[in-house]
């Protein structure tokens, strides 16, 4: 094994191949949204070798769930001409590069697109930025609130009390950024296949977390979305979709949209002969949210969860992160695994004939870097 593979620190080589088996993927080190892009490929069974700047050992913090399923890791200084040279050539045994850097700094590392197709013109070549290459703020810095602050994501997420409230970052480091690049990446080698061409798959964060909100704007458009926060059936402010403090301090879940998951709602909670008058007072009732809300708050939630169980009122529990793993739901689907003390979700979706990797095995990194000549 080359001296230069200071480590194979992911969690994952898969033990079965999954539909991108053969794919072999270069990563360039970043944060949030190609890490999460390449961990998707990974999970999906591409081979993924990371690059690493020489001193990340000294200043990053490693994430076991984000950074699984990486054969290993190149630990280099791409300003070096001879670590320069080595990474040329990984690019040419690649199927795919993905990088997560600001407009400009791939092209002044001399790896950018042009170089790297250059070289093996078969390459897919995934990139993603926050505001994209072009406009006033494509060089400035940023981080997920600021992008869906200009998709209007951030604005229809909260209450008129709250105002507006981060959803994480979920809507545009990982929903509209990672997962929108691995998607188009895949498309493209999908269209490779055919064509024996590469190219340039380029996504903004901004534009991702705008396809995210392509229902609401619908919405919109169609009078059904007031231009208000507050007032809209899925933002908190209707009494069915919300949710309520129980005795304990845990919380319930409520999304009882259709009038008929509403009914059953409310008749679980003993308000049968109120139904009516409920029904007719709007959704947004200040009325009906105190009595609900003092309903829930005379029990626990364990009481709540007994009394919706196997139901369609559409009430779940507000689970803490340590409960996860242990929700009956959850373990029957096997939905996540914990190693080590890290609770990762298992790789979705799932295929019937090309089953996925196991994200928490490490019996093929041989193999894997092998595939890389290392």
């Amino acid at each position: 094994m080359d001296a230069r593979v200071a480590d194979s620190d992911a969690i994952a080589a898969p033990t079965r191949a999954g539909p991108l088996a053969g794919i072999r993927v270069l990563e360039i080190e970043s944060i949030g949204p190609g890490p999460f892009a390449s961990m998707l490929l990974a999970d999906l069974g591409a081979n993924v070798l990371r690059v690493s700047r020489r001193d990340a050992t000294e200043r990053r913090t490693s994430n076991p769930v984000l950074e699984r399923g990486r054969a290993g890791t190149l630990h280099l200084d791409l300003k070096s001409p001879a670590d320069h040279e080595y990474v040329l050539r990984q690019i040419v045994r690649a199927d795919a590069l993905v990088e997560g850097f600001r407009p400009g700094v791939m092209e002044r590392l001399r790896i950018g697109p042009k170089e790297c197709l250059a070289m093996n013109p078969r390459l897919v070549y995934g990139r993603i930025t926050g505001w994209g290459r072009t406009g006033p703020l494509s060089k400035t810095a940023g981080h997920d609130i600021n992008y869906i602050a200009l998709s209007g994501a951030l604005f229809a997420c909260g209450t008129l009390e709250s105002g507006p409230v981060p959803p994480l970052n979920l809507v545009g480091d990982f929903g509209g950024g990672g997962l929108l690049l691995a998607l188009g990446m895949v498309s493209a080698l999908f269209e490779m296949r055919t064509s024996g061409r590469g190219q340039i798959v380029d996504t903004a964060m901004v534009e991702g977390a705008g396809m995210l909100m392509s229902m609401i704007y619908g919405l919109r458009a169609t009078g059904r979305w007031p231009a208000s926060r507050g007032g809209n059936m899925l933002d908190g402010s209707a009494y069915y979709y919300r949710c309520y403090r129980c005795a304990c301090g845990g919380w319930v879940a409520v999304g009882a949209i259709e009038v008929e998951f509403r009914r059953v709602f409310l008749q679980k909670l003993g308000l049968e002969s109120e139904i009516p008058a409920i029904l007719s007072a709007g959704d947004s009732n200040a009325a009906t949210h105190a009595k609900l809300a003092a309903i829930f708050a005379v029990h626990s939630r364990q009481h709540w969860e007994r009394v919706f169980e196997a139901s369609d009122a559409c009430v779940s529990p507000v689970l803490n992160l340590d409960e996860i793993a242990a929700h009956p739901q959850n373990v029957a689907s096997n939905g996540f695994q914990v190693l080590d003390g890290a609770l990762h979700p298992v790789p979705v979706p799932r295929f019937s004939r090309t089953p996925l990797p196991d994200p928490l095995s490490r019996t093929d990194d041989a193999a894997k870097l092998a595939e890389w000549d290392l």
